[in-house]
């Protein structure tokens, strides 16, 4: 099953920096995503200055469960960067194989 996450920032003052503290961890989680085949695409949203204020993520799982238990282990939950996270089930369009 494929999957659209969109997750939104906390907005307080302390924000971006607790998401700056949490991004190494975050991308070395992704890239281990990616090596197991569930990340498809993915990036920041940003605000109109260019600020990140959020994250949309394309993923493959078996079921959402699967998705859940990753999601619930994502540095950027457990240390307080998305504060509202919308799951949708998708149909991505394939990419070319390379």
């Amino acid at each position: 099953m494929q999957f659209v996450v969109t997750a939104m920032d906390f907005t307080d003052a302390s924000a971006l920096e607790r998401r700056m503290s949490q991004r190494e961890a975050h991308l070395q989680g992704v890239k281990l995503l990616i090596a197991q085949g569930h990340f498809l695409s993915g990036g920041a949203i940003l605000d109109d200055t260019g600020k990140m204020i959020g994250s949309t993520l394309h993923l493959e799982f078996p079921d959402r469960a699967a998705l859940d238990a990753v999601l619930k282990n994502d540095p950027y939950v457990s240390g307080k960067v998305w504060d509202n996270i919308n799951v949708r089930e998708a149909r991505l369009v394939p990419l070319p194989k390379a």
